[in-house]
């Protein structure tokens, strides 16, 4: 938890598995509002982007690709990032774990559907040609 204008990390430098194709995380912005800030992820100094996996009712499950650290010993900081507009920042992480497993993608249904409806679209509103 990080807060009054402060960034705030925790950090723990070890062996990233063999075949680890993945970082998981639970995490939830809050505890008495949680202000406006971001939380950070880092292996080394090389920020890892994360998006959302799924959501439960007290927190998100965040992953993040990290396959190119596989093998690595290199040091893992989640860092709760000042805030510039109100100072206030608080996270609270659980159940961190590095998976054989990739993160999950749009399934080829979904990508289909979006592909199918950007082309009516174009369709609809194209100029018409005489």
């Amino acid at each position: 938890t990080g807060n009054y204008n402060t960034t705030t990390s925790i950090s723990q430098a070890g062996l990233i598995p063999v075949g680890t194709q993945s970082l998981f995380f639970d995490a939830q912005k809050g505890f008495g509002g949680g202000g406006d800030g971001n939380l950070g992820v880092f292996i080394g100094t090389q920020d890892v982007p994360f998006t959302p996996v799924a959501t439960y009712p007290n927190y998100t499950l965040y992953g993040a690709n990290i396959s190119a650290w596989s093998g690595d010993t290199e040091e893992l900081t989640f860092s709760a990032l000042a805030s510039s507009m109100t100072g206030l920042n608080n996270w609270t992480l659980d159940d961190i774990s590095f998976s054989p497993a990739a993160i999950p993608e749009a399934s080829p249904l979904v990508l289909t559907g979006v592909g199918g409806l950007l082309f009516a679209l174009y369709r609809r509103f194209a100029p018409k040609r005489q």
